[in-house]
């Protein structure tokens, strides 16, 4: 039997929160995906201002704040700079979504250290903060130029989620017809780009068809920053074994996500009479209403819990490797697994995984080591290129298919 899937003993069973906190101690989480800039900037109250956010404080109808990340262990975090693909101004909206992170940075520097490289993890927990990385989730920022992978990078941009729940002229999404083939003649210039700049190219969010399309392409290893397997939940979000297989060859990094439609293939079942052919679920003026219609009209929703979670974290390990494994919790200040409400749960879900069996050491790579390997060889990957291939520059109708 592998190390990580070694029989458990009952002394380390029953003491598997220590056990937890151990390893998190010793190597903090480094979770993949949090959308905090989303939600301060969507507060009624607060309205973007992050002072007025009073992140300090424990947000009871949150699920992120400074005290929970501390309890939770975190020390290091990519703050997705996100905006819906229909949004009025894109490129604008992204920009303001990055310095909004920023500013979460420069309010409050006794607790995060701006990190713009893989060995700023290791200078923020020297100093006891936590670890700040920016992403932007979602390529309709880019409104179909190259030029603004360079400016995002300058302002500290180190991932790329390439789409959200819609297509976009150049990727197709998971959740959205594709028009694509998955990825065109400039989806692949942006690839090369964000190899060249060294930014992560994050595969979330992606169709299944544009994750092997760009697998063929990228010089880099990719991350999936919050998906689970769909052979556990057959959500299109999901990442199929054959994708899974191909991240030890790549070198990449699949990171568990708590959505829990993604999470429980009951409650994806039971969702579906909500949902579009591509897994969608309506826009709905008040999603909380129109959930609570939903099990008026069908009964109770079934839940997801932290159990299912680790029973991702166990396929995605089998089917991908022990090397290619993380966690991208991706609480947004929704609905979260039974057992994972807030931040400071993640110590409670290694605390599953050492009941399961796994060892301190593969738990160590779970929690930090896979996902600061694949930054530290993204940015080997760009100084290399960098020296020999010139800034990509043109737009959408510069690549004819």
């Amino acid at each position: 039997m592998s190390e990580q899937m070694a029989d458990p003993s009952p002394d380390r069973a029953d003491n598997a929160l220590a056990v937890a906190r151990g390893v998190l101690t010793r190597a903090p989480l480094f979770d993949g995906h949090n959308d905090l800039p989303w939600v301060i900037r969507i507060d009624k109250r607060a309205r973007g201002d992050v002072f007025a956010y009073e992140l300090n404080r424990v947000h009871e109808n949150g699920d992120t704040d400074i005290p929970r990340l501390r309890e939770g262990m975190v020390g290091a975090q990519f703050w997705a700079a996100f905006q819906p693909t229909g949004v009025a101004h894109p490129a604008r909206t992204t920009l303001e979504q990055i310095d909004l992170i920023r500013r979460i940075e420069e309010a409050h520097p006794d607790v995060f250290f701006p990190a713009r490289r893989a060995s700023d993890y290791a200078k923020a927990k020297a100093l006891g903060k936590i670890a700040s990385f920016i992403a932007v989730e979602g390529g309709v920022g880019l409104e179909n130029s190259l030029s603004p992978l360079r400016i995002w990078h300058a302002a500290g941009v180190r991932l790329m989620t390439l789409c959200h729940n819609e297509t976009l002229d150049w990727v197709d999404s998971a959740t959205d017809a594709p028009r694509n083939g998955g990825l065109n003649a400039f989806g692949r210039a942006v690839i090369g780009e964000l190899n060249r700049v060294g930014i992560v190219i994050d595969l979330a969010h992606v169709a299944h068809e544009g994750m092997r399309r760009v697998l063929e392409v990228t010089e880099a290893p990719v991350a999936l920053s919050h998906s689970n397997a769909h052979s556990l939940c057959d959500h299109p979000r999901n990442a199929p074994d054959d994708v899974l297989r191909r991240l030890g060859a790549n070198g990449g990094v699949v990171m568990a996500t708590f959505v829990p439609g993604f999470v429980s293939q009951p409650l994806r079942d039971w969702l579906r009479r909500s949902r579009d052919a591509h897994g969608k679920a309506p826009l709905a003026p008040d999603p909380k209403a129109h959930f609570a219609e939903l099990e008026a009209k069908h009964g109770a929703a079934p839940k997801a819990t932290l159990e299912q979670v680790a029973d991702h974290v166990e396929r995605l390990v089998a089917t991908a490797g022990v090397d290619h494994v993380g966690v991208g919790s991706d609480y947004f200040g929704g609905a979260s697994p039974v057992g994972l409400e807030n931040v400071s749960r993640f110590p409670h879900l290694f605390a599953e995984l050492a009941r399961r069996g796994f060892s301190e050491r593969d738990m160590e790579k779970l929690a930090s080591g896979n996902v600061l390997r694949l930054i530290r060889r993204v940015e080997k990957v760009a100084k290399l290129l960098r020296r020999t291939r010139p800034p990509a520059i043109g737009r959408r109708e510069d690549f004819p298919d």
